[in-house]
């Protein structure tokens, strides 16, 4: 009997263990109120500053548009020519010329936000323009990363297209 008993309990202290752990123990946000940026952690914002995709342009990416960064490191298997290659080199270093000052300008836009919220002066009104000013940061920034890819999609051959596929893991 004390076996079951003993049995049940663990069942049960073990439940609740998982329960607290699928929950983070009440406080999923715990420890995030301490970035600069409340909306933005670190990763992000080094991301941002960096001109990289951090997923803006999967839309293309997924559905055969292959970005010149990944383009770049794969171009062996891709066979690209010494053209091609130097091409790709211009389209990344473009991508991150327009990329960066678009990033910079969506954590300014977060930071306002978040000033907004930790000084108290956020109304309404405030909080829609800034809302509205980091949609269309956002927005631009995705447009940059997809316009690329566009780009890039467009200057390879149907075969490199489908062989990149292939070695991103897409087929």
């Amino acid at each position: 009997m004390r076996l079951i008993i003993a049995a049940a309990a663990i069942v049960a202290l073990g439940g609740f263990a998982f329960a607290q752990h699928q929950h983070g123990g009440g406080a999923p946000y715990a420890g995030l109120h301490v970035r600069a940026i409340k909306a933005l952690g670190e990763q992000q914002v080094s991301d941002l500053r960096a001109g990289r995709g951090m997923g803006f342009a999967l839309a293309a990416e997924l559905n055969g548009y292959p970005g010149p960064l990944h383009v770049i490191e794969l171009a062996d298997q891709l066979q690209l020519s010494a053209e091609l290659q130097r091409r790709m080199h211009e389209l990344s270093d473009a991508m991150k010329a327009e990329a960066v000052p678009a990033g910079e300008t969506l954590i300014e836009r977060e930071a306002a936000l978040d000033r907004a919220f930790a000084d108290r002066t956020i109304s309404p009104e405030t909080l829609a323009a800034l809302t509205a000013e980091i949609g269309e940061a956002q927005g631009r920034l995705r447009a940059i990363h997809l316009k690329y890819h566009l780009i890039t999609a467009a200057l390879l051959t149907p075969d490199q297209r489908a062989r990149y596929a292939v070695l991103r893991g897409y087929h």
